[in-house]
């Protein structure tokens, strides 16, 4: 990962959240979604990325990670990640406040800071919104058990693993309504008009909108 910039590392990024589990390639527009540039700037830096052997590149077809890319990719995201649990488990931080400060951190090269900050924290293996932290040889703990919220029956009963989305508005929401990982529920009804869940919360019921149960993930619990 020596000689690359801020930008290509994001951009490696990038492209290994969109595909990974979901697709092989995306598309130079959805990237340039994704990343808020035009879709001219995707396309030069792809090339420039595909020169480097970190990403296989098809005119109109898209692209994808090589091995050396996907490893490159894997190192900014375990930096980012250990660095999120450090803001909260440490410093005190939010989970809605610590994405844009761990979008600065990733970027420090120290191997050695990165290995002794993993040391420090006791090896997590997720970082505060459930999303797995890569080992120091890229290697993930995949959660196999984890559903979403809208997926669950009336009577069951889950713990909440993660969040399908890391926006800072969704975090509050779920902050004022006292969920987090680890919470427990019970599905109390699920209604076909909206598609929307009721679910208790120890000694509170509340309605979920289709929208925030699906990016709530949890996994079932054997009662």
């Amino acid at each position: 990962m020596e000689g690359l910039s801020h930008s290509e590392e994001n951009y490696l990024k990038a492209i290994y959240n969109t595909t990974q589990g979901e697709v092989e390639t995306v598309s130079t527009n959805e990237l340039a979604e994704k990343m808020k540039t035009k879709a001219s700037s995707i396309t030069d830096m792809v090339k420039k990325l595909s020169d480097k052997k970190l990403v296989k590149y098809k005119k109109y077809k898209g692209c994808s990670l090589t091995t050396e890319g996907e490893k490159s990719a894997l190192k900014v995201i375990r930096k980012h990640r250990l660095w999120e649990v450090f803001l909260v488990d440490k410093l005190g931080f939010g989970w809605d406040e610590v994405h844009v400060i761990a979008e600065q951190l990733e970027h420090i090269r120290s191997v050695k800071l990165t290995e002794k900050l993993d040391e420090f924290l006791e090896f997590p293996k997720y970082d505060p919104h459930g999303d797995p932290i890569p080992d120091r040889d890229g290697n993930l703990e995949l959660r196999t058990k984890m559903v979403q919220l809208n997926e669950l029956q009336i009577s069951d009963v889950a713990v909440v693993i993660g969040v399908a989305d890391g926006n800072p508005s969704f975090l509050q929401y779920l902050d004022q309504n006292k969920i987090q990982l680890g919470t427990e529920l019970i599905v109390l009804d699920l209604f076909d008009f909206d598609e929307s869940v009721r679910i208790r919360l120890g000694e509170r019921e509340l309605n979920l909108s289709k929208t925030a149960a699906s990016k709530i993930c949890v996994e079932r619990l054997e009662h």
